[in-house]
């Protein structure tokens, strides 16, 4: 299992667009992935359970990763946040 935080950047937190674009990119993997915030927690996976945190800009949103393929798998979710959401 890997464990890492990100400060999320992008305009707005994560609201609908850039949430279903991180279930997609986390769906692409094996892994599983846990999203943790304010002591609550979210299945990666699911956008439902991803927008019930309520994560704003400029929080610290953190991660557990654990499988097969979570090296790659927390490589592009870093990468992600790193650029912002672009796509």
């Amino acid at each position: 299992m890997i464990r890492f935080t990100v400060e999320v950047t992008v305009s707005g937190g994560l609201h609908a667009r850039p949430a279903s674009v991180l279930v997609n990119l986390l769906n692409g993997y094996r892994s599983t992935a846990k999203m943790i915030y304010n002591n609550k927690q979210a299945n990666g996976k699911s956008i439902l359970s991803v927008m019930a945190l309520g994560v704003k800009t400029g929080d610290e949103l953190t991660f557990e990763i654990d499988g097969e393929d979570e090296k790659q798998a927390v490589a592009d979710v870093r990468a992600l946040f790193e650029r912002n959401f672009a796509i």
